[in-house]
This record gives structure tokens, C-alpha cells and sequence, in this order.
């Protein structure tokens, strides 16, 4: 038996994974995201995450086929950088993570953007796996996307997906890209975030702040949301109303563009809020179709949370490796 290593870096957490030839996950951890230290502390806790999951499966990263990364930002997946990740710490410049994991955990590693190895994992093996063509879009820290067309992932110049970043309000809210008007900036959670801290400020009332230091978190994760909707919190679900009517808004204008057979919903918030709010998303998008007789098929992430994580380890099938850092 061969075993392949997946990560799945975000914003707030680092998933990793060690799956056999058939993608059964074998073992798993999870860890923060240092929020300090830049580039080197989130590599080195993708490192302790990786050898972690490893333990898990009773195996050492040495004996791993390859490993897969998911990261944001700009990837330049041949020399194994990446740069402008902006929801991690202090992530501007390109940084060589693929050659410094490579060298930290003896194996060969691969390296992608977050979102695009998780719709990958969703098309060979989750909900879209029936369809030839599909949208991802992640829901959570920001919003990602990927598109697979005609069986084959889309990538444009290196950039294509970037749905977070599709205007839904001309000189709208301010994104955390620093422009305006983006779907980010009104269903992303850190602009969620950073609106409900607006609000609070200025008087009004919300347990969502109260269920994040219950629960010892620094950030209003995606649980911390599903707990505060689950209690009827008004800000929470205002908020997230305004998220899903901008997901409606931006996913069917990508449907229209591309007219794909399938739409996967993942991500944090995307996960853990699952099927009731995706039927949310999907009764949002009905009025902007442009062809509203024949909807794509709306689905949530079949893979779960650890989806990113077990899309990552395709990569090692499918793509180079980075170089070894010297």
C-alpha cells in the first residue's frame, strides 16, 4: 500500500491528511493557523500538522509518495511559491513554501490553490463526480472558486476562479482586497466579521462575540455563526442573509458566463451550515438566471470538511513536483 499527504491551508485552520490508493483517509489532524510570524510559523505548523496525521496513520512522511498542498493566494505551482495570500498573516511576497516543506518533511510535495484541489476532489470523487463540468465556490475565510470545464480544470493565466472577487454592487462594500463592490466583502467571514465589530461599535446587539470567547476562539469561525443562527441571534442572521444574497447574485452571474452543469458549495461556512442554507443559495441565484428553466445542479460538498485536504492529495497523480530547496 502507498500513501499520499494532503494539506488544506486557510485562514483559520490547517487540515491535514494521509489517505490510501483509494483516497480512504488513514489519518487526520487539524491545527490553528499562526496568526504572527508570516510565511516560516505557517510553514512550520503545516509541517507538525502533516507528521501529526502521519503518526495517525502509522506512517513517517518519509515513506509518503507525495504531498499535496491547497493553499490561497497566487500560486505558482512549478516553483512551488506563494504570494498576496491576504488572509494569512503578513502573506504579501512570494514565499517558497512548497520547497521548504519539502525539504522539512523529506517527501515530494505539490503545490495549488486552496479552492481549485478541493473542486478537484468534489469532481473525482464528491458531488460532482456525475458531471463533466462544474463551479466551486468556498465559503468561508473569503469566498474561492474553481471551474472545471469539459472534465478539465480551468485555470486561465493562473488566476481564473477568483469569484470572492466578482462585483455584485458597484462602489458597494469595502473588500478586504481594498476594493469595492466585491461578493467577498458581504459573504466572506472575515468581512462578516469585521461588519458585526462595525455594528457592535456602534450599539447594537449580538451573542456572537460572547459564543467566541465561550469557546476560546479569536476569530468568529464558521461554528461560532452556527451557534449564534442556532440561537436566533438578529445579527447573525441579517448578516448572513446579506452573504446569501450576494452568493446569489455572484454564482449566477458565473452561471451565466460559463453555463456550467454543476455548482458545489464548500467551504467553512459552506460546510458546517450545509444543505438548508445551499437550498438558500440556490433560491437566491433563480431570479438573476439568465436561463432559469434549466438550472445548474446545486449541491453541498459531499467530502466535508476534510475535502480540501483529500483534493489536495490528487495532485500528487497529477502533477510535478516542486525542487528541494537548496
Amino acid at each position: 500500500m502507498t500513501a499520499r499527504g494532503g494539506i488544506d491551508l486557510g485562514g483559520t485552520k490547517i487540515q491535514a491528511v494521509v489517505v490510501d490508493d483509494d483516497a480512504h483517509v488513514l489519518g487526520q489532524a487539524r491545527h490553528p493557523t499562526p496568526q504572527q510570524g508570516g510565511p516560516p510559523a505557517v510553514a512550520n505548523e503545516i509541517a507538525e500538522t502533516l507528521r501529526e496525521a502521519a503518526t495517525d496513520a502509522g506512517v513517517v512522511t518519509s515513506e509518503l509518495e507525495g504531498i499535496g498542498i491547497g493553499s490561497p493566494g497566487a500560486i505558482d505551482a512549478e516553483a512551488g511559491t506563494v504570494e498576496h495570500a491576504r488572509n494569512l498573516p503578513d502573506w504579501e511576497a512570494p514565499f517558497p513554501l512548497g520547497p521548504t516543506l519539502a525539504e522539512a518533511l523529506s517527501a515530494p510535495v505539490y503545490l495549488d490553490n486552496d479552492v481549485h484541489v478541493a473542486v478537484s476532489g468534489e469532481f473525482h470523487l464528491g458531488a460532482a463526480k456525475e458531471s463533466s463540468s462544474l463551479l466551486g465556490v468556498w465559503w468561508g475565510t473569503g469566498v474561492g472558486g474553481g471551474i472545471i470545464l469539459d472534465g478539465k480544470p480551468w485555470s486561465g493565466r493562473g488566476a481564473a476562479g477568483e469569484i470572492g472577487h466578482m462585483v455584485v454592487k458597484r462602489g458597494g462594500a469595502r473588500c478586504t482586497c481594498g476594493r469595492r463592490g466585491c461578493l467577498e466583502a458581504y459573504a466572506g467571514r472575515a468581512a462578516m466579521e469585521a461588519r458585526a465589530r462595525e455594528l457592535v461599535a456602534g450599539g447594537h446587539k449580538t451573542d456572537l462575540f460572547d459564543i467566541m470567547e465561550k469557546h476560546d476562539r479569536t476569530r468568529l469561525q464558521s461554528g461560532i455563526w452556527a451557534r449564534a443562527l442556532d440561537r436566533g441571534d438578529q445579527m447573525a442572521v441579517k448578516l448572513i442573509h446579506r452573504a446569501i444574497a450576494a452568493l446569489g447574485a455572484g454564482i449566477a452571474s458565473a452561471v451565466n458566463l460559463l453555463d456550467v452543469e454543476s455548482v458545489v458549495i464548500g467551504g467553512g461556512l459552506g460546510s458546517r451550515l450545509g444543505e438548508p442554507y445551499v437550498k438558500r443559495i440556490d433560491e437566491a441565484m433563480e431570479p438573476h438566471l439568465f436561463m432559469p428553466d434549466r438550472p445548474p445542479g446545486v449541491h453541498p460538498a459531499a467530502l466535508g470538511d476534510l475535502g480540501g485536504a483529500i483534493g489536495a492529495t490528487l495532485l500528487v497523480r497529477e502533477r510535478k513536483p516542486v525542487e528541494t530547496a537548496s
